[in-house]
């Protein structure tokens, strides 16, 4: 019998250090000097705790739509967020506030926006525990949870919550003021700067008639210049004559 027990490997252990494993794995993947990684161990995981946090922070590659209008790389970005434990994770409520820059859709001129903008976001525990639980209960909180990000190893990364805010937050089509006039369509001019900016519109329907009667105006003023010459002529021979 002694034998027999020896023969066998501990597979608790050998699950253990598969587990401690992954667990090191996973905390690997966010990296806690990264000023948008904030660490929730000081919360704890009794329900009701509360925890605030105020940071400033350099806005992570371009926060917004590229070539449109965004928060330029390091920048300044001043966030405030409540972190709040619950059942299932943390819930982090935030406001994040900053300066974008962009082009005006309409006459090309800088544009400068100041952004507040508000955000929340469910990150849930790893590890669920459905003790207590009746399986009707665990899989329609399942579907729910689909969308909740996964803490890793009790942090959260809030550059995608807070990139997907600011995106949102931006126009598609900014312009410098409401009632920007935009562009000349024909020669480019800022038509802000010059309201009565305009040019004589032609229809291409008229133009040949246009020609045709500049033609004949011409025509008739040789007619009568040539009118003209012929009788100087023969006023010219009846004086000689007399």
């Amino acid at each position: 019998m002694p034998a027999i027990l020896a023969a066998h490997p501990r597979p608790a252990a050998t699950h253990d250090t598969n587990e401690s494993k992954a667990g090191r794995a996973l905390s690997t993947r966010l990296d806690h000097r990264n000023p948008l990684v904030f660490d929730t161990h000081e919360l704890g995981r009794r329900p009701g705790a509360l925890q605030r946090i105020s940071r400033s922070i350099e806005a992570p590659g371009y926060l917004g739509v590229e070539g449109v209008i965004g928060v330029p790389e390091g920048t300044a970005v001043d966030i405030d967020l409540r972190l709040e434990s619950v059942m299932e994770g943390v819930l982090v409520t935030g406001t994040a506030r900053a300066s974008a820059e962009g082009e005006c859709v309409r006459c090309l001129e800088p544009v400068e926006l100041d952004l507040d903008v508000d955000f929340q976001e469910m990150f849930s525990y790893p590890e669920s525990d459905d003790r207590g639980r009746s399986k009707a209960a665990a899989d329609d909180e399942a579907e729910e949870g689909e969308d909740m990000i996964p803490l890793e190893d009790g942090m959260f990364d809030l550059e995608p919550v807070l990139r997907d805010a600011v995106v949102l937050a931006l126009p598609m089509q900014p312009v410098c003021r409401e009632d920007c006039a935009g562009l000349c369509s024909e020669c480019g001019a800022n038509l802000n700067e010059t309201p009565d900016h305009h040019h004589d519109a032609v229809d291409a329907r008229w133009a040949a008639l246009q020609g045709l009667a500049g033609s004949l105006g011409t025509d008739e003023k040789d007619n009568m210049s040539g009118k003209a010459s012929d009788g100087d002529v023969r006023s010219a021979a009846e004086k000689q004559e007399k």
